[in-house]
């Protein structure tokens, strides 16, 4: 029993080290705060990593108890993404990402997932609008089969926007970041917008 114990204090100081570093130094990926956790507390055996959920809670706490400006950074931050996402509109945008779950920090990207017949259709779009832009790709996963989605980036008041590109047909799937991974989490611009009401 006491070994649990044990395996348990150590879970949870990796999830509080983990979220202080997103905190504090901008981490925005799960698995690289973790790693980095575990190397600082000294932990050799990764079957001990808390999952990113652990880590959200613990960031929430660490937030409330430490910065207090974080709630308007926040709202702020969603504010933007739904105005992005009304200019966006034709394309059935989505939230996702720590803007949407409220972990976000001062260095978060905006995350949206765009469902659209025609990803040609979102660059003549931003090049329409004089919206610079650089390219890149992501892989996703739909069950254990990976999916690679282009992915546009710009920045926005001094924030980076990320726009994934899929099908309408992958609105449908459960998309995860990893085979092990929970399904990604996406709002519509309603419930973006409750979001905003709330906080």
């Amino acid at each position: 029993m006491a070994r649990d114990t044990g395996r348990n204090q150590l879970r949870e100081s990796i999830a509080h080290v983990a979220a202080r570093l997103m905190a504090e130094d901008g981490i925005e990926d799960y698995a690289q705060a973790k790693r980095k956790a575990a190397r600082q507390v000294g932990a050799a055996d990764t079957r001990q990593m808390p999952n990113n959920d652990e880590i959200d809670a613990q960031l929430r706490l660490y937030r409330e108890l430490y910065q207090n400006g974080h709630t308007a950074q926040l709202r702020e931050l969603r504010q933007l993404a739904l105005a992005i996402m009304r200019e966006l509109a034709a394309f059935n945008p989505h939230l996702i990402g720590s803007v949407l779950r409220g972990s976000a920090g001062s260095n978060a990207d905006i995350q949206l997932q765009l469902f659209n017949d025609n990803a040609k259709s979102v660059e003549h779009f931003l090049l329409g609008r004089d919206i610079r832009f650089r390219s890149a790709e992501t892989r996703l996963f739909a069950g254990d089969m990976p999916l690679a989605a282009p992915v546009l980036i710009f920045n926005r008041d001094g924030y980076d926007v990320h726009l994934t590109l899929l099908s309408p047909r992958d609105l449908r799937l459960p998309l995860k970041t990893s085979i092990a991974g929970k399904p990604i989490e996406r709002a519509k611009a309603d419930a973006v917008e409750a979001l905003i009401a709330e906080t």
